[in-house]
């Protein structure tokens, strides 16, 4: 309220300053506006808090640190349980963050778990709020995740998952363990089959250099699924027909299968050897009358072959046993060994094989039961007859063992057989020659595709022709002294063979690289990880 200046009185403005009347107006005036439009603004925060208040921020984030603080009484369901006969049940279930998308108030996103995999959809609802989905369309792929939510069936198949029948509607998302932003490569890339349009692919040293990643795919989760499989089925019809597993040693004082192709290592103030095979353990133990035995262990060889097929390090399936009067008895033994394991693979792991051929198409393997036997004299008038120039008693080089496969394949209709009687002078010095003919042996190798996958042979149980055999070889036998003992006391005679595990997968499943079915491999050139 203006007020009369009176004589020596001054107009003090709203600032304290000194003014006119016409001053003091404009700044009243000017206050009254400011209040005004900060009343606005708190009204317009206060609608603006109440509209972006988060009703669904108890349903989704980041977990603390699972140090094992409390026990949680929750059920986490399998992936590859999810099926139509849950339908509107709810379920928790955690499994890696493959890939996501988002699109207005929806977000969809697939669940992984092992070769398992299922859609899941968050929609804005009573539960989910826009800042949920925001939230999940953030989780970088490959992070590890908990998921609440309603199992639906679907219209139409999802085609992109194993589960085609339902899907996951989801109330809850958490993530256990984030992944990095930047994969050094993407799991679609390494699950696509190569030269499928313009698509990306990863080359085998990345896939190796990064192995962790590269072993999530589905088809690689289906391979050692299937390799597993090879294992059990060796052990369980090998224990059904009478065998004992053994475990031999890997640190030995002699080359085992004679040669340079050995590992030295330090051992203590003198030097030890990695076990080429265990094969001098398997003829001990027949020795000690185990009578028939096998073994499943790491095999070490220091061959510079950077090969499709050659390892440093591999599995060895091996086993040895004593017979009565012909070492076709074992023969007879393997034979149906590999045909056991081969029905086994067709008749348990049908799914792991069409995923992998999925991606690496091939021939269903071929098997003849009982298994094609043939005479290495054969084997060679079949090359001969196929324009091969070679020696009767020459060994098969790698050219021609494939070329033999696809010979026999041809004419017999079978990815596998036996070659028996191969020549003397190619085998290791305890095989025992031939009674008729010493230029050829009772040794024999088993192929599958046209490659190599088993070399054995009835070995020699005299110490005095062991011996013999191995000064031959020009083998130090002041080194071996423990093993030749063991035939000084009686021993029977036996037959055996050592098998390359991932060679046989390898070669069961139509691959191009034995590194496709080693875990980790280990070559001349590879040491990591």
């Amino acid at each position: 309220m203006e007020t009369e200046k009176t004589p020596g009185e001054e107009v003090i403005g709203l600032d304290g300053k000194p003014t006119s009347k016409k001053g003091l107006k404009k700044q009243q005036k000017e206050a009254e506006k400011a209040a005004k439009k900060a009343e606005k603004q708190q009204q317009q925060q206060q609608q603006t808090e109440t509209e972006s208040e988060d009703y669904a921020k108890e349903n989704y984030g980041n977990y603390p640190l699972i140090q094992s603080a409390s026990k949680v009484d929750r059920k986490l369901q399998k992936v590859s349980q999810l099926t139509p006969e849950l339908s509107n049940q709810k379920i928790w279930v955690r499994g890696r963050l493959h890939t996501s998308r988002s699109k207005g108030k929806q977000c969809f996103f697939v669940i992984r778990q092992q070769k398992w995999s299922i859609q899941a959809l968050l929609s804005v609802g009573d539960k989910v709020s826009k800042q949920m989905i925001k939230f999940a369309a953030s989780i970088n792929k490959e992070s590890i995740v908990d998921v609440e939510g309603l199992v639906k069936t679907v219209h139409k198949k999802v085609e992109a998952c194993s589960q085609k029948d339902v899907e996951l509607h989801a109330e809850q998302i958490w993530v256990v363990s984030s992944a990095e932003p930047q994969l050094p490569l993407q799991i679609e890339d390494a699950s696509r089959r190569e030269g499928e349009g313009e698509l990306a692919t990863v080359n085998p040293d990345t896939r190796l250099d990064n192995r962790i990643l590269d072993l999530r795919t589905t088809t690689s989760q289906a391979i050692y699924r299937i390799e597993a499989g090879v294992c059990r089925l060796f052990r369980d019809y090998l224990t059904s027909e009478g065998f004992v597993e053994i475990h031999t040693p890997k640190i030995i004082s002699a080359a085992s299968e004679g040669g340079a192709n050995v590992f030295t290592v330090s051992y203590f103030k003198t030097q030890a050897y990695l076990a080429q095979s265990p094969q001098l353990y398997k003829q001990m133990a027949i020795c000690g009358d185990f009578d028939r035995v096998f073994t499943v262990g790491a095999v070490f060889r220091a061959e510079d072959s950077n090969t499709h097929r050659h390892l440093t390090e591999f599995v060895g399936l091996d086993m040895e046993m004593a017979f009565s009067y012909h070492y076709h008895e074992v023969l007879d033994v393997i034979g149906n060994l590999f045909c056991s394991i081969f029905k086994g693979l067709q008749q348990n792991f049908v799914e792991e094989i069409e995923l992998v051929h999925k991606q690496y198409p091939a021939e269903p393997f071929k098997f003849l039961e009982p298994s094609l036997r043939l005479d290495y004299s054969e084997g060679v008038q079949m090359l001969r007859s196929a324009g091969i120039e070679m020696e009767e008693d020459e060994d098969l080089s790698t050219p021609n063992e494939k070329l033999l496969g696809r010979l026999v394949k041809a004419k017999y209709d079978t990815d596998f057989f036996i070659l028996d009687k191969f020549p003397l002078a190619v085998r290791p010095f305890y095989t025992m020659p031939d009674p008729n003919n010493k230029k050829w042996s009772n040794s024999y190798d088993m192929f599958m595709r046209g490659e190599e996958i088993l070399s054995g042979a009835q070995r020699i149980h005299d110490p005095k022709f062991l011996m013999e055999r191995a000064k031959e070889h020009e083998i130090d036998v002041s080194k071996i002294k423990a093993y030749i003992d063991a035939f000084k006391y009686g021993a029977p005679p036996h037959a055996g063979g050592g098998i390359g595990m991932e060679r046989v997968l390898m070669l069961y499943l139509g691959l191009d690289n034995v590194r496709k079915t080693s875990l980790f491999p280990r070559d001349p050139k590879r040491l990591t990880p």
